[in-house]
């Protein structure tokens, strides 16, 4: 995989992809979601037991999607662009191995999307974690409407869309959006020995585990995942879409109807 954007590391069974847009928070665009597909890819062909996730830098996961790409993008383009998203999440939720998101920073919107598409989740002591797409016009696309309540209940889950309310690490431990919060600098080691861990356990046994308890989620899933593609999609155009990332791009609040 040849990437500006996205890198694929190994340690032995473990993969490590790390999203390379440090100047930019890790923010996601097309090249950079194609490339994590393809990254995700190459480890499920190379048959990696483990794969972690994580951003480049010290501030940012992933701080959420390209605003000035999504700024000005019709229905249909906000379904292909959304169902890219969906894409690279769902390859994350069904990877053969355990996935972990290690959150080092911010995860805001599609960055939150792609750490709760992960297995596990081990935070930074400074990161903030949020679904804020509301404050753009939109609605989460890549999947929260729907992950999201089955990890932290439908009460937080609603304020964490309905609001754009942020969670601190210690809070998301709290809420159950992360598994545990450990000190800055430990991030790495900490995720080294966890991922060491579940590398040296079975790996039939371990799929098996991880796609039994997949059903337990399945049900109407995959209808809410469509409506939700649909629903975001079709909030693009709409005078709050609009304004709402204009503002963003501009650093100003937005002004909605």
């Amino acid at each position: 995989m040849d990437s500006e954007y996205v890198e694929l590391d190994w340690d032995g069974d473990v993969a490590t992809l790390t999203v390379d847009r440090p100047e930019a928070l890790n923010a996601l665009n097309v090249e950079t979601l194609e490339a994590m597909r393809d990254a995700i890819a190459e480890a499920q062909a190379e048959d990696a037991r483990v794969l972690v996730v994580t951003g480049a830098g010290d501030d940012a996961f992933i701080a959420g999607a390209d605003i000035k790409y999504m700024q000005d993008l019709s229905t249909e383009e906000a379904q292909a662009w959304g169902a890219l998203g969906h894409e690279v999440a769902n390859a994350l939720a069904t990877f053969p191995g355990a996935t972990v998101a290690a959150v080092n920073g911010f995860a805001f919107g599609g960055g939150c999307e792609m750490a709760i598409a992960c297995d596990l989740r081990v935070a930074s002591e400074s990161a903030i974690i949020g679904n804020t797409e509301i404050d753009l016009g939109i609605i989460p696309g890549w999947g929260a409407t729907q992950r999201l309540p089955k990890l932290v209940g439908d009460e937080t889950a609603r304020r964490m869309i309905y609001l754009g309310q942020r969670l601190d690490a210690d809070t998301a431990r709290e809420e159950g959006l992360v598994g545990e919060v450990v000190p800055d600098d430990d991030l790495t080691d900490r995720v080294a020995e966890l991922t060491d861990d579940l590398a040296a356990k079975p790996a039939f046994a371990l799929q098996a585990a991880k796609q039994s308890i997949a059903q337990h989620y399945q049900g109407s899933q995959t209808a809410g995942l469509d409506y939700e593609k649909r629903a975001f999609a079709s909030l693009f155009g709409t005078p709050d879409q609009r304004e709402g990332m204009a503002a963003f791009v501009d650093d100003r609040e937005p002004e909605f109807e």
